[in-house]
């Protein structure tokens, strides 16, 4: 059915969103660094090389276990550029904030942000702020953009670079995000508590680069989840992806969400991981560092690159194969 209006969906991360980038905002905005469509573009300033991101922070509701808005904000824009391989320095704020937000949860989202940054290593050194009047703002939207530098010269991480023979590694449980948000929104109740996994992964990355492993891509599966963003390089790199759903690592209470609410975790969204595809030779090696880290020590490999016709492929667990396609619709709407 042809749709002349934005719905929810156009945010989901899933197909409408790739068609809104390509279809419209692409086409206006056409540009070698944009045109790639990387988690950050590489650019230019007096022959020196940077990357930069932008971001925006919709989550409803804006506390909940494992985190907030502010802290979601520094990470996710963080996490962005160290999918390029980049080492985030600066990063901008812009808030809109709705009539109505108690001064006092303004100022928990401040503190967050601030701890976080800090630890991250990262200054915030410019933004803005807008008022909204009341029910037109939702509390509170966040926007921060990031710059980095390369962490080393010459790499070439892309979507657009995974290879047959290469290997996909996830650095942890996937899905956890997306269900603690669920529970935080609905009241469910699990056996086990949930909670987001809202991380900054730049060290991490940062030391598997400099240990000389060999990444030819990487994608933080937010919205979209893991299925969303593999979906992506298969497409990108016109190469046939497979993974195992054996191999998939997830939690207790993210299985009991799928079943009760007949999710399928592959589409959840996740705000603390990393899809990291590497040559074969060094995944052994990039599973080791991965695990050394506390926000790795989950990792697996979980498929690999395949020539053939472009797409995504799961095998399952009483041994048939289906097609995953990119997300058509919303599963949990504003989760990031």
């Amino acid at each position: 059915m042809k749709q002349d209006i934005i719905t929810l969906s156009h945010g989901s991360g899933g197909r409408l969103t790739r068609e809104l980038i390509s279809k419209y905002i692409k086409k206006y905005f056409s540009c070698n660094e944009l045109d790639k469509l990387e988690d950050a573009s590489l650019i230019k300033i007096n022959s020196k090389k940077g990357f930069v991101t932008t971001d925006s922070f919709v989550i409803s509701p804006i506390f909940f276990s494992g985190g907030d808005i502010g802290k979601l904000s520094i990470c996710g824009t963080i996490n962005d550029l160290a999918a390029m391989g980049a080492k985030p320095l600066y990063l901008t704020c812009g808030f809109i904030l709705e009539e109505g937000l108690k001064i006092s949860d303004f100022i928990k989202i401040l503190k967050s942000m601030a701890k976080t940054a800090r630890q991250a290593g990262v200054k915030i050194v410019t933004g803005d702020t807008k008022v909204v009047q009341k029910n037109k703002g939702d509390l509170v939207f966040i926007n921060t953009t990031g710059f980095g530098i390369p962490v080393k010269q010459g790499l070439k991480i892309s979507a657009s670079n995974a290879r047959p023979g290469n290997v996909v590694i996830i650095t942890g449980n996937i899905g956890e995000h997306e269900i603690a948000i669920l529970k935080e929104r609905e009241g469910l109740s699990f056996e086990a508590n949930i909670k987001s996994d809202c991380a900054s992964l730049h060290k991490m990355v940062e030391k598997l680069i400099l240990s000389g492993i060999r990444i030819n891509a990487m994608r933080d599966p937010t919205r979209g989840g893991l299925a969303g963003v593999l979906n992506e390089i298969a497409e990108y790199s016109k190469v046939k992806i497979i993974i195992d759903e054996e191999k998939l690592p997830l939690s207790k209470p993210v299985i009991a969400a799928c079943s009760l609410m007949g999710f399928e975790p592959w589409f959840l969204a996740n705000e603390g991981k990393m899809v990291i595809i590497v040559e074969k030779e060094d995944a052994k090696k990039t599973l080791k560092i991965l695990k050394s880290h506390k926000d790795g020590k989950n990792s697996a490999i979980i498929g690999e690159i395949k020539k053939g016709k472009t797409m995504l492929i799961l095998k399952t667990k009483i041994g048939g194969e289906k097609i995953l396609l990119t997300p058509e619709g919303e599963q949990l709407p504003r989760i990031c």
